[in-house]
């Protein structure tokens, strides 16, 4: 009897073992939560599903991301660039519309799959999106009307009463320029596509934003001058935005934006702009 009952004793236990759920000892890291675990599907693979990588871009920064309003299309080197990762996914791109406050939102919420278009690596916004790999280095520099190249090279030069400065809202230009200014005028142009025509026009003395930036505008505009874009006021990075937590995919967009800043297929989309 006593035999017996050991033996059911001992089929339960088996069979509660059975039942339980396999115990991971993967070593902790990058990889021990994935996409999966967390009970969503990765990009890297609902993206070839559906067909379309959803990318969000602001439409207002030339050379990288440009919405022609008469058109309804998008261009610039990281629209072409968007192109060529949705072709690798066996997808097309799909636009997303949003701005340089909202971004972080709208990629948070699911509204796209990656952000794209000049967007700069900064910590508040990594402690909500991931990163891909660098695609360049960059940097806060003056941009000015010519005839005042001189008036403005440094900080100290434009941080001085009456001096205007002016900004595009919610990125790192405003941060930049509120974080450095305290005695120069700021405020706060809305339309990033239109605020050089601030400067021309005299009503603004100076802009600070990334150097890239300020070299495709002087080209474009005669009047403007770029200054010393190669040692600019700060040190940055461009990189493209990824949902957190979706390691495969992120590991992917890695590595494709390894190849192509390797291969000179980013360097032929910016020297289409650039030069």
């Amino acid at each position: 009897m006593k035999r017996a009952a050991t033996l059911s004793a001992l089929a339960c236990l088996l069979a509660v073992t059975a039942a339980a759920p396999a115990v991971s000892h993967a070593p902790a890291g990058r990889g021990a939560v994935t996409t999966a675990a967390a009970g969503r599907a990765s990009a890297l693979d609902t993206v070839p599903r559906r067909g379309v990588l959803r990318v969000c871009t602001t439409g207002d920064y030339r050379p990288f991301s440009h919405l022609d309003p008469a058109t309804g299309t998008y261009s610039g080197v990281d629209i072409s660039m968007a192109a060529d990762l949705a072709k690798s996914l066996d997808a097309t791109p799909r636009y997303v519309a949003t701005t340089w406050a909202g971004l972080v939102g709208d990629l948070s919420a699911g509204r796209c799959d990656i952000a794209m278009g000049g967007v700069s690596v900064t910590l508040p916004r990594a402690r909500h999106v991931a990163f891909s790999e660098p695609t360049r280095t960059d940097g806060k520099t003056p941009i000015v009307r010519c005839a005042d190249k001189d008036k403005y090279r440094t900080l100290a030069q434009i941080d001085r009463p009456g001096t205007r400065v002016v900004v595009n809202p919610g990125g790192t230009n405003e941060e930049f320029a509120r974080a450095h200014l305290k005695r120069a005028t700021l405020t706060v142009h809305p339309d990033n596509t239109t605020i050089f025509e601030e400067i021309i026009a005299g009503r603004a003395d100076v802009m600070m934003t990334d150097a890239s930036e300020t070299r495709y505008q002087a080209k474009i505009h005669p009047e403007l001058c770029s200054l010393h874009p190669d040692q600019p006021f700060s040190f940055s990075e461009k990189a493209y935005a990824l949902p957190r937590g979706d390691h495969d995919f992120q590991e992917y967009v890695d590595q494709w934006v390894h190849l192509a800043t390797h291969d000179g297929t980013y360097r032929k989309y910016e020297d289409a702009w650039m030069k």
